[in-house]
């Protein structure tokens, strides 16, 4: 692939050996979750999901971020039209991940916020290295991690929910393990995810399909039970005097007004 390619995908799909790996390579955003982004995601689960070859999926990325979260520069024109339709994009991708009869496997080693966070969370197995970092930064925003809780509130403990939703802090990937976020820490995470597929590779496509549906089935339910009424809130907060300043602010690199009370 030449760099003019490379400048024209923001996932990177490549399937061999049973295996298809999505790399999430959006450097001049800090692989945000722009509108191009989502679309190539999805595409690149569908075409996991019909290769008979393909036995499970890694999502990596490229660089320093795993992904930022939301593209905050798309939400500058109409924030509540265009977070309600982000809204509904964020929401397909991560139950196609999801319901995706394959496993998927995160291997990060950088930086995640926001709405990265929901990807891990859907993810069935997350490998970290050691420049991994985590934050649900929404609050500092005048947010709310809102669909993205359908994914990571039941990987968490309750007391970890309330401290890391409120916070906004960081936390390493040794914190993220323990508070259940993430399956292991390592200092090889390429060499870690390898063993893992070769794990999976012994398994039969029913039975980690099925086996994987244990897993989600409860999150799914989620999903139906409380999606409208977390869609309706993002878009609600998005629209917000207070988040459109925390979004200024942040674009900007300054303290957002309520820091300076």
């Amino acid at each position: 692939m030449t760099g003019s390619e490379r400048s024209e995908t923001y996932v990177r799909y490549e399937a061999s050996r049973g295996f298809a790996k999505l790399t999430l390579d959006s450097p001049h955003n800090r692989n945000a979750l722009s509108a191009r982004m989502l679309d190539e995601l999805h595409r690149g689960l569908d075409a996991a999901a019909s290769d008979p070859g393909v036995r499970a999926v890694v999502l990596t990325h490229t660089g320093g971020t795993f992904c930022a979260g939301a593209d905050l520069g798309e939400a500058s024109g109409n924030p509540s039209e265009a977070a309600a339709q982000r809204t509904r994009e964020m929401t397909a991708l991560l139950r196609a991940i999801l319901e995706l009869p394959k496993p998927v496997v995160g291997t990060i080693d950088g930086h995640v916020r926001a709405g990265g966070m929901g990807l891990v969370g859907a993810c069935d197995i997350v490998v970290a290295g050691p420049r991994s970092t985590f934050a649900l930064t929404e609050a500092k925003l005048g947010l709310a991690a809102s669909i993205v809780s359908l994914t990571v509130l039941p990987r968490l403990s309750q007391r970890a929910a309330g401290r890391y939703f409120l916070t906004g802090e960081r936390f390493g990937p040794e914190e993220a393990v323990g508070i259940g976020l993430v399956t292991m820490e390592t200092d090889d995470p390429a060499a870690t995810v390898h063993e893992l597929l070769a794990e999976l590779a012994e398994c039969s496509p029913q039975g980690l399909a099925e086996s994987k549906r244990l897993t989600t089935m409860r999150v799914l339910a989620d999903f139906d039970r409380y999606g409208d009424e977390l869609a309706a809130q993002s878009a609600r907060l998005f629209g917000s005097d207070e988040a459109i300043e925390g979004m200024t602010a942040f674009l900007q690199r300054r303290p957002a007004s309520w820091t300076r009370m």
